[in-house]
């Protein structure tokens, strides 16, 4: 117990020192708390939702006094794996009203992800019932069957957030689809089950798959972005130190999609840190100019090592959790671009 609440008090210290207002424990989550599906009339079961104050309305403050909101693009975002105790005290799904897992989903990825969304569109992002971490990484046939109904569980909840959306709140409107990590699994079979020769395929301005694979046939009509406006596409990319290529990585049969967050092609030249307008790091409201450069390499993006402030702490090779953070402003001027072109089209 102690040590839950130096969790929270530590996450809300965060949301203070980032410029969010913390809601704090809502009213009637007590009602809740012995529920373990989530039911999605209920915005408590949306860690971003149009119609509540949340995280991913927060604008790093260096962008306030030219942050103009628009509404006439609906983004669905789905969040990375914030399930990450190996130990797992849940088993390998997350329950839906931990509070403890909520918040830190809201003031880290909700807060400095799904926020690089806020000025195109409504931004909406489900909780949904998680697989932990170790689910990549089963280590027995029992664990990867496990691990298998993990994901579907985490699959079934996002799809049913979707179809909630798409009845309730979407209208007809283009949709920009954008994820990270576990996030992006879900959302290859959300692209391929409602987009890709379906339905609402000429709806869709861009899909932001970010931190997996996707492969260039993983779909029948969808294929990757090549060029900074184009929409209808797939954008992805994992990024990694240059020099430097998981044995996983090199393993892999397939040729995954890979974005220059820089320049938005897929050529082999390397783009300069020079271009980046800046990522968004340890400090919500601190845009870091020049922070990395960006290379296709094989299945990945390398990048030179970082330049921040206190960088020679920063020992990685894998840069996995700062895919997005990284390339922040040049995100966002991006999926900018994309919507205008949508609608010039």
């Amino acid at each position: 117990m102690k040590q839950s609440m130096i969790f929270l008090l530590t996450l809300m210290i965060l949301a203070i020192a980032c410029g969010v207002p913390y809601k704090g424990m809502e009213k009637n989550y007590e009602q809740r708390d012995h529920i373990n599906t989530p039911d999605y009339s209920d915005l408590h079961y949306w860690a971003a939702h149009p119609f509540k104050k949340d995280p991913a309305d927060s604008v790093p403050k260096p962008l306030l006094s030219t942050f103009q909101p628009d509404s006439s693009v609906d983004v669905f975002f789905i969040h990375p794996t914030t399930y990450t105790d190996d130990q797992l005290p849940f088993g390998y799904s997350a329950p839906i009203n931990n509070i403890e897992l909520n918040t830190k989903t809201d003031y880290t990825t909700i807060l400095f992800q799904a926020s690089i969304f806020n000025e195109v569109g409504r931004v909406f992002a489900p909780r949904y019932r998680q697989a932990n971490l170790q689910a990549y990484f089963p280590k027995n046939a029992t664990d990867s069957i496990a691990a298998l109904a993990a994901f579907e569980l985490a699959y079934a909840d996002v799809k049913t957030a979707f179809e909630y959306f798409l009845k309730h709140y979407h209208a007809g409107k283009p949709i920009v689809i954008a994820a990270h990590s576990q996030g992006t699994t879900h959302g290859k079979r959300l692209l391929k089950e409602y987009f890709d020769n379906q339905v609402l395929k000429n709806k869709l301005v861009a899909a932001y798959l970010i931190g997996l694979p996707v492969t260039e046939n993983e779909y029948i009509q969808l294929k990757a972005c090549t060029t900074p406006n184009q929409t209808g596409c797939i954008i992805s990319w994992r990024t990694y130190r240059d020099g430097y290529t998981p044995p996983l990585i090199l393993q892999e049969k397939y040729k995954a999609i890979v974005t220059n967050p820089l320049t938005w092609t897929n050529d082999l030249t390397m783009a300069e840190r020079q271009i980046n307008k800046g990522g968004v790091l340890l400090k919500f409201n601190k845009i870091v100019p020049a922070v990395a450069a960006a290379k296709v390499e094989g299945n990945v993006l390398w990048t030179p090592k970082p330049k921040f402030f206190g960088n020679i702490f920063y020992t990685t090779n894998n840069y996995h959790v700062a895919d997005l953070n990284l390339y922040y402003l040049n995100i966002r001027e991006n999926v900018a671009n994309r919507v205008k072109n949508y609608f010039n089209k």
